[in-house]
């Protein structure tokens, strides 16, 4: 039986909002929860930090791969496949019985969630004509900030009341009404790589590249952490010079190449999400150790920031229907740089007024940037190359993020070392915290000219 196109539209915007809706809307609450996890662990604040970085790495690891399988075996079934395991270990993680169990866990909690990621988008683009892509996006985007919005604040409540385990509780109910509806109501099947082989060398390279990379990242200050990362950097640098001369490459970066709007689009892409990811995890520290806010009052807090960018995302995307992506982009680019220079003279007597302020410019710039640079990648590629186009914004996303905490780990391994946050060690967590935003504003400054680099679509 035919699939009404109008139906097909609604249907794959409903199940790409959904399965956008769960992954954030995990790792939000769990900013908030990490004080209460360190104090039931007795963890530090390394330990603490690989909890939100394990899952980042192995999704970017995941990512790529499943996204290229999707292309070849069918992007629902593994979008399907992605939402179960993400919920399965969901559950697994609520019944963790010491902190690196839960990492473990979290780790394939993230292949679902690479599995997700991998294809959510490409299914949006296979279904909706170029001229209506903005739109569906700034919606799927909109479902992504929402699911941030609610985390901070839910996550907040559910650690104050009921403790930080009921957060994976309540995200393995979602993940199970989610997997029923998605299944219930996407139709059809998109493989446009059918047939075509599968690049293992080019995964275990990848895979490799990005573990060591991320390993030896917050340990550069030691010989044994600098030797890892470069070990990361040549493995690399093989898997580059592998994907160029590789038939069915796992990620076409000959698109990067021959591809000015694709190249610039995902630098800008990685930039912002290395110099935004971290905000929030910093912030929860600083607001529940520096200020002695519990956890239901700094999600409250927390929650401004992906509330502005629910609320601009979808007249984000419609505008970069209209005009030139690029252009919006760089304005949201523009606001954040500015929003993150402010926050680095943060300090434990600024006023919460002045933060929610700043929250309020960094969640309008993201929201200026998301949807319409998302837009102008998916909008540059042929349909063939939607998955590996999707995979790799996926991907900058991801290894941005776990750059950005990256350099988080790295400075509290400088200033606060193997000790658990206290009141004596505030004064090393304000200084790590101002550090990081000086950081971050200064990549996102540079982000702004990667982002006007691009030509007009």
């Amino acid at each position: 039986m035919e699939i009404n196109n109008k139906e097909q539209k609604k249907n794959a915007l409903i199940a790409a909002s959904l399965a956008s809706f769960l992954t954030p809307f995990m790792g939000s609450s769990i900013n908030i929860a990490l004080p209460a996890i360190g104090s039931d662990y007795q963890a530090n604040a390394i330990l603490l930090s690989w909890i939100a970085t394990s899952y980042l790495l192995a999704s970017a690891v995941f990512l790529v791969p499943f996204g290229r399988v999707a292309d070849i075996k069918g992007r629902k079934k593994v979008f399907i496949l992605g939402i179960i395991i993400f919920t399965i270990f969901s559950f697994l993680c609520g019944t963790a019985g010491s902190v690196q169990q839960l990492i473990i866990f979290r780790i394939f909690q993230a292949a679902g969630s690479g599995m997700i990621f991998g294809t959510g988008m490409a299914i949006l683009t296979s279904v909706f004509p170029a001229n209506e892509r903005g739109k569906a996006f700034g919606l799927a985007v909109m479902a992504v900030y929402i699911g941030l919005s609610l985390g901070p604040s839910a996550g907040g409540i559910l650690t104050e009341y009921f403790g930080w385990r009921s957060i994976f509780y309540l995200v393995t109910i979602l993940g199970f009404i989610t997997t029923y509806i998605v299944i219930r109501k996407l139709k059809g099947e998109w493989k446009e790589a059918e047939g075509e082989k599968f690049d293992f060398t080019g995964s275990i390279l990848y895979g490799l590249a990005l573990v060591l990379i991320m390993y030896g990242f917050p340990k550069l200050n030691s010989k044994t952490g600098l030797a890892i990362f470069l070990s990361g950097l040549l493995f690399l640098i093989t898997f580059i010079y592998w994907e160029l001369r590789s038939d069915f490459p796992l990620l076409n970066l000959r698109l990067f190449r021959q591809n000015m709007i694709f190249r610039y689009s995902n630098l800008a892409a990685l930039i912002n999400y290395c110099a935004t990811f971290a905000v929030a995890f910093l912030l929860s520290f600083y607001l529940q150790y520096a200020k002695g806010f519990s956890p239901k009052e700094a999600g409250f807090i927390l929650v401004v920031q992906p509330i502005i960018m629910a609320l601009f995302s979808p007249p984000a995307g419609r505008l970069s229907d209209r005009i030139d992506p690029g252009k919006v982009a760089s304005i949201g680019m523009a606001i954040s740089t500015f929003g993150l220079f402010i926050l680095s003279f943060i300090s434990k007597d600024t006023s919460v007024l002045f933060i929610i302020g700043v929250l309020i410019m960094l969640g309008t710039g993201f929201a200026l940037f998301s949807s319409p640079n998302s837009n102008a990648i998916m909008s540059s590629v042929q349909k063939r190359d939607l998955g590996i186009a999707s995979g790799t914004l996926g991907t900058m996303r991801l290894v941005g993020q776990m750059l950005s905490m990256g350099i988080v780990m790295m400075l509290f391994a400088l200033f606060i070392g193997q000790a658990k946050i206290g009141p004596e060690n505030v004064a090393s967590l304000l200084k790590s915290v101002k550090i990081s935003f000086s950081i971050f504003a200064f990549l996102c400054f540079l982000g702004i000219f990667a982002s006007l680099a691009r030509q007009k679509r």
